[in-house]
């Protein structure tokens, strides 16, 4: 069983020949280097579980090195370093850099396996509290008993087994992230890392660098592709991408390799891809705003969530769990909501799904006083009556831009729509709309013309 890939850097040959031996008789993969510049390709190539590294070589020394692959401020992967003539000021300088460690030569092998193997277990934890604290809240997505939810279930287990590429859409605050992690953490990658890109969020000039990296004479930028290794990589906001951004992605992706910006050698890419979207990335294909050859690659496996208005029935159960969840967790006093306050809740359109639900509950616990909230209390959060126009704007501060344009032009054409009578022809006037860009509209957002009423 491989325990990890391990690449050493010495310029001395019997060290590399002792350290190669010692560490593959214990089941490391292992991969030497004489210097910075092999080390460095070596590195590219594939990025290694963790680097012994020499301090004193010919050319690049190894603080140097150790320099460069801690541009970001931290090496990505825990690196230790060897050296026979070491100094005080040496080790507090590679500490400050983010080596592990500093062993001294002539190596003791025991101490050189005990330290490799609690870096590599320092490593494995701070990915474990990373994934605890992206996990510490429910996920609520996948919480109902509802037959529309049981199938879901059974449909993000399957996935979450499988090795394929998923296509996750939805509308906004439905848990589409939180769908990508469940489906990497109860996979086979689960140990391996986790990256995830709101692509929405990255300025345009910018995204190929974050996506792909970027290289300028020795000083290597890695990107998502590269942080994530053979683990999981997150797209959000996959409908945002760029023309030429997006052909560099099916290169890729068809390749199962790619060149970092201002790179000379391809990398290898073994990570699988989570793609996420909104309802409207079928229509940009079809307008041809997104590539469709790009969309079949990222739709291998769709995984649709549902609104929470298709199974209201669950609001009682997502109620007591994200009360539960409050309580516990941001110490806030426990209230009990009275059947009237249950039954307003599970009446409201939730333009803003699960995520508009947990706001509205920690509102509630947080402002009200007693022991019960009542079904007037939740009126008055919800602002007067359960209608999607007038909750949304109580949310839409908490909410990145693109979802809350979302929530709001939801509750602007509901409005309309209910102030017309369903009348499509009439709000288009009203809102200055070309109909048939009205009707993409409203059916991105899951608007049904037909089953909006005037209250």
């Amino acid at each position: 069983m491989n325990l990890g890939y391990i690449l050493v850097v010495d310029d001395e040959p019997e060290i590399r020949r002792l350290v190669q031996e010692i560490l593959e008789d214990e089941h490391y993969k292992v991969a030497v280097a004489d210097g910075a510049e092999p080390a460095r390709a070596l590195y590219q190539k594939q990025r290694p579980d963790l680097v012994l590294l020499d301090i004193w070589m010919p050319g690049t020394d190894g603080i140097s090195l150790l320099k460069e692959w801690s541009s970001g401020g931290r090496p990505e992967v825990p690196v230790i370093m060897m050296s026979g003539h070491g100094t005080v000021e040496t080790a507090v300088e590679a500490t400050r850099l983010g080596a592990y460690d500093f062993i001294e030569k002539p190596l003791s092998m025991g101490k050189l396996l005990v330290t490799v193997e609690r870096a590599l277990a320092a490593e494995r934890m701070r990915r474990e509290n990373v994934r605890l604290k992206r996990a510490a809240e429910p996920d609520t997505f996948l919480i109902g008993k509802s037959a529309l939810m049981q199938r879901l279930r059974e449909d993000v287990e399957r996935i979450a087994l499988s090795e394929s590429w998923v296509l996750i859409v939805g509308e906004p605050g439905t848990g589409r992230a939180g769908a990508a992690r469940y489906v990497h953490y109860h996979s086979a990658r689960s140990d391996r890392p986790l990256v995830e890109v709101s692509l929405g969020a990255v300025p345009p000039p910018n995204v190929a660098v974050k996506l792909f990296g970027a290289e300028q004479g020795e000083a290597i930028t890695p990107g998502s592709f590269e942080q994530a290794d053979d683990g999981t990589l997150v797209l959000n906001d996959v409908v945002e991408l760029a023309a030429a951004t997006q052909l560099q992605l099916l290169h890729a992706f068809q390749e199962r390799r790619f060149m970092r910006v201002g790179g000379r050698e391809p990398v290898p890419l073994d990570a699988r891809i989570i793609a996420i979207s909104d309802l409207s990335l079928p229509d940009a294909v079809a307008e041809g705003r997104f590539r469709e050859d790009l969309y079949y690659r990222l739709n291998v496996v769709p995984l649709r969530l549902p609104p929470l208005r298709d199974h209201r029935e669950d609001v009682p159960e997502l109620l007591n769990l994200y009360v539960d969840w409050l309580v516990d967790n941001e110490r806030l006093a426990y209230r009990r909501f009275t059947t009237g306050a249950v039954n307003a809740l599970r009446h409201h359109p939730w333009p803003g799904n699960i995520r508009e639900l947990k706001n509205v509950v920690q509102r509630l616990l947080i402002l009200n006083r007693g022991d019960e909230i009542t079904e007037a209390e939740v009126e008055q959060a919800l602002g007067g009556r359960p209608r999607a126009v007038d909750s949304a704007p109580q949310t839409l501060f908490n909410l990145p831009l693109r979802e809350a344009r979302d929530l709001f032009e939801k509750a602007y054409l509901e409005h309309h729509l209910g102030r017309t009578g369903g009348n499509v022809a009439e709000v288009a006037r009203l809102s200055e709309m070309e109909r048939t860009h009205l009707y993409r509209k409203l059916k991105n957002l899951g608007i049904n013309p037909k089953a909006v009423k005037e209250p």
